[in-house]
């Protein structure tokens, strides 16, 4: 952690800056003028309002305000501000390639898993990147060398670390401060604080293993669980892995919405049906509108909004904006080929989240959870920074109607004049898993 977030990225914005020890950019022109940084720090800070708070804490107007830059807000801003703040703002594009290589290879590095192909490409890739560095900022000048700090070697060594003890966040300093913030309130003694730790460290891992042995993580949890049941909330059995929580609207929803909309994309789920069959059914059925949906399958599951309920305060962190995932007939606009389907990941606009319950009388699903999504058209024409998995959006487009299933994720927006940036940190962990379950409704 210290070597990337509070070495070598905080020395390459002090070489952007013209600031690192006194030296010019010499025959580089990688300097970037003060109204450059005052535009990027101010961009970075009205950035908060756009990326939800599950991403993290809001990252300070850094051209201001850098002493207030934790380890993990100089994180998110190489991983996903940077590459978008930093595009067009250089002379020279060679120096913008350089840093998106390295964010490259740093997301490479913070994959949960690695494998050994992946381990050798981060060996090659960290070579190349240091052998750039040399010829765009040491420039091959003694006068220069203090650009060649022992942080810039030692990005050499990262990949033997990995071979060794794994994946990085086994022991990068994330977990290992969070762990040692854990043990320093369990000090009691300051005679023999090492008893005190030894204590705490014993108990605690007895207390696990109570946890995993007997599956008591909720009887014993220090802290309150935050999945269970919430004033207000409402879960299907059809839905186990998401719940529905407040506001909830005491009318029915749009009856215009649910005849254009909804019912077009009932028919895609009940193929056999007739259109004035669903039409039918959906009168006759119990329809409401919810404000907010969570994840419950893992502690660190999204909490989303719908934006027709969602009041946005002074300090808000807009939770609206989602990945989610639809099969899409890979040759819809030849009417004579076969229809073969493939999940297409889009992004898009929350809008409403509707609960539909069919009367006993159909043979439909008793509970089924849509969403109204507004999509965001991405501008395909904007290429560099896809290897991030960060996309430019360029317009709304049409509107989707999916099950609730098929929503994958929160996603951040970062807005820098024109572009709108797509970022999402979820990574491969949010990506769907088609399975045909045959749903049928009953026909009359």
């Amino acid at each position: 952690m210290h070597l990337i977030w509070e070495n070598l990225i905080k020395n390459l914005i002090l070489l952007w800056m013209g600031e690192f020890k006194g030296l010019d950019e010499g025959t580089g022109c990688y300097v970037l003028d003060k109204s450059v940084w005052e535009a990027i720090g101010k961009v970075t800070a009205m950035s908060g309002s756009t990326i939800p708070s599950v991403y993290g804490p809001r990252v300070p107007n850094m051209s201001m305000d850098r002493s207030n830059m934790s380890v993990e807000m100089w994180s998110f801003w190489t991983l996903y501000l940077g590459p978008v703040l930093l595009q067009w703002r250089f002379k020279d594009i060679k120096y913008f390639k350089h840093f998106v290589c390295l964010v490259a290879l740093l997301n490479l590095c913070l994959q949960f898993e690695i494998s050994m192909a992946e381990i050798r490409l981060v060996h090659d890739g960290f070579i190349s990147w240091v052998k750039e560095y040399e010829r765009l900022y040491y420039q091959y000048d003694p006068a220069c060398i203090s650009t060649c700090a022992v942080t810039i070697h030692a990005l050499l060594h990262i990949t033997d670390s990995i071979e060794a003890m794994g994946p990085v966040w086994c022991y990068w300093a994330f977990p290992m401060e969070q762990y040692c913030g854990k043990l320093q309130p369990s000090i009691r003694s300051h005679r023999f604080p090492y008893r005190s730790l030894d204590r705490f460290v014993l108990e605690s891992a007895q207390l696990t293993q109570l946890q995993t042995l007997y599956k008591l993580h909720d009887e014993l949890a220090l802290r309150p669980p935050r999945r269970g049941n919430i004033l207000g909330s409402f879960q299907s059995e059809s839905y186990p892995t998401c719940i529905l929580l407040p506001p909830r609207s005491p009318i029915r929803p749009d009856e215009k919405l649910l005849s254009t909309s909804v019912s077009p994309a009932l028919k895609t789920r009940f193929t056999h049906v007739d259109l004035k069959v669903i039409h039918k059914h959906l009168k006759a059925a119990f329809v409401e509108e919810w404000g907010t949906i969570r994840c419950v399958d893992s502690e660190e599951g999204s909490t989303m909004c719908a934006s027709s309920m969602y009041k946005h305060g002074e300090d808000h962190r807009d939770p609206t904006f989602i990945q989610y995932q639809m099969l899409v007939d890979k040759f819809a606009n030849q009417r004579q080929h076969v229809e073969e389907l493939e999940l297409v990941m889009f992004y898009g606009h929350l809008e409403h989240i509707i609960y539909i319950h069919f009367p006993p009388s159909t043979d439909a699903d008793a509970h089924i959870i849509l969403t109204v999504i507004h999509n965001v058209v991405v501008d395909e024409s904007l290429q560099e920074l896809h290897q991030l998995d960060i996309h430019f959006s360029s317009c709304k487009g049409k509107l989707d109607v999916i099950d609730i299933t098929s929503v994958q994720c929160l996603i951040g927006r970062v807005f820098d004049g024109d572009c709108c940036a797509l970022i999402d940190h979820s990574g491969s962990l949010a990506h769907a898993i088609h399975v045909d379950d045959g749903d049928n409704i009953g026909d009359e």
